[in-house]
């Protein structure tokens, strides 16, 4: 009996090393688990990189290459008294260009400024686009003008025999600094980044300090009833309304509702009457502001948010009030946050394009914006319109316009980056 009661209570204890291989089933479960996780996470990284990297690539192998080029003049049949083209004198490019252009394409050259008044590398050009008039007849990729020259040599030496091959990069302070063109060997950007610029400006000067007031307010001041909820989750639904819905609710306030304040009529009337109809920067400033507004809130209040309440609570037991507690606590120890939400909300507003076709973006415009009030195009919809075109041409120039978006958006982005930065090392 003894002996049964004893094996009797051995079979009813829990054995300790059943509990410990359990527990090791478990551990290496969940390793595994978590293994799965991280190839998957990896995977996710490399698979973004291959993607990013190809993108890049793309853009570049656009942007340089081989071109085959014929002229119409050469430039040695142009050089007097045995001194090259390159080498002549003001007074000679100037008689040059009398001598070779016909009157009414002098006539406009001089209306926008007079040979006299211009510089030589300005006259050179001019000789060289007018007189001698090259013409890119066929391109490549950098990639085939790297491991296929050969072959491109010799396509060039049957079916181009007068063509000159050339190594070009369409990216180059020609293209920085020109406007807009016809043809692309001397079409450039500069309206457009100059329009950019401007439309960028705007949107920052409504954005942020509307989509920071309405943070405090909802975080800071906002009473949980049914009305503010409405409106919190209104904004949350906001942000991810696409953006050609903003370019139809600018168009309908903005260009009609109140052209008389977007045209300039308002302020002293308009000084390009083109711009009467509210097409304008202010116009397109103003939509992109309602496109970034949502996500600027949103991520203003996120910011204030992470701000700990023991500061707030140190400030009132101070004696100081709700606002000045906002302003000197809350705010400064927020900002990095905030900044960092403006930069990626400005970083959509740089690339958009649809609410400004909507709106009346030029697609072809050749002379500068010089006011809130001008006419504009920018930089995505000029790439959108050379990727338009058929010729091969204007697409190499559009790779070398997305370089040029890239490089603008990134040095924005770097100086938005050092403000947050020093706000930070402040608060340490």
């Amino acid at each position: 009996m003894m002996k049964e009661k004893a094996s009797h209570a051995t079979r009813l204890e829990p054995s300790p090393f059943g509990e410990e291989v359990q527990l090791k089933r478990n551990l290496a479960a969940r390793h595994r688990a978590g293994a799965i996780w991280h190839a998957l996470f990896l995977l996710a990284l490399i698979i973004g990189i291959i993607a990013l990297t190809a993108l890049i690539y793309n853009i570049l192998d656009q942007t340089f290459g081989l071109v085959a080029v014929e002229v119409k003049v050469p430039p040695h049949e142009l050089a007097q008294d045995g001194v090259p083209l390159e080498d002549l004198s003001t007074e000679q490019l100037i008689a040059l260009l009398e001598a070779r252009v016909s009157k009414g394409v002098l006539r406009r050259l001089k209306a926008e400024q007079p040979l006299e008044q211009r510089d030589r590398e300005d006259l050179l050009s001019l000789v060289y686009e007018r007189v001698v008039q090259p013409k890119i007849v066929r391109s490549w990729s950098l990639t085939d003008s790297l491991l296929r020259r050969r072959s491109v040599e010799m396509e060039v030496a049957q079916k181009y025999p007068s063509a000159q091959l050339q190594f070009r990069s369409w990216l180059n302070p020609h293209f920085v600094s020109q406007p807009q063109s016809s043809d692309p060997q001397v079409a450039g950007v500069r309206t457009a980044i100059l329009g950019s610029l401007w439309t960028i400006a705007i949107t920052i000067l409504v954005a942020f300090p509307l989509g920071v007031g309405a943070a405090i307010y909802l975080e800071e001041y906002a009473a949980d009833n049914a009305l503010n909820r409405l409106i919190q989750t209104n904004i949350n639904n906001l942000a991810g309304v696409p953006s050609i819905i903003y370019g139809m609710l600018g168009l309908a306030i903005f260009v009609r509702a109140l052209e008389p304040l977007t045209s300039g009529a308002l302020v002293g009337g308009v000084a390009d009457p083109t711009t009467a109809n509210g097409r304008t920067i202010l116009s397109a400033g103003l939509t992109l502001a309602l496109l970034v507004l949502p996500l600027l809130i949103v991520n203003a209040q996120e910011a204030i948010r992470a701000v700990p309440n023991s500061l707030r609570e140190a400030g009132y037991a101070l004696g100081a009030s709700k606002w000045q507690v906002i302003r000197d606590h809350v705010l400064p120890n927020a900002l990095p946050g905030i900044l960092t939400g403006t930069i990626l909300s400005i970083s959509r507003a740089m690339g958009e394009t649809a609410p400004l076709i909507v709106v009346g973006a030029s697609t072809y415009i050749v002379y500068d914006p010089h006011g809130p009030f001008s006419k504009f195009t920018t930089l995505p919809v000029q790439i959108y319109q050379w990727t338009a075109r058929p010729q091969q041409e204007f697409r190499n120039i559009a790779a070398a316009a997305i370089v040029v978006l890239l490089v603008l958006l990134l040095s924005l982005n770097a100086a938005a980056i050092i403000m947050r930065n020093r706000f930070s090392r402040r608060l340490v």
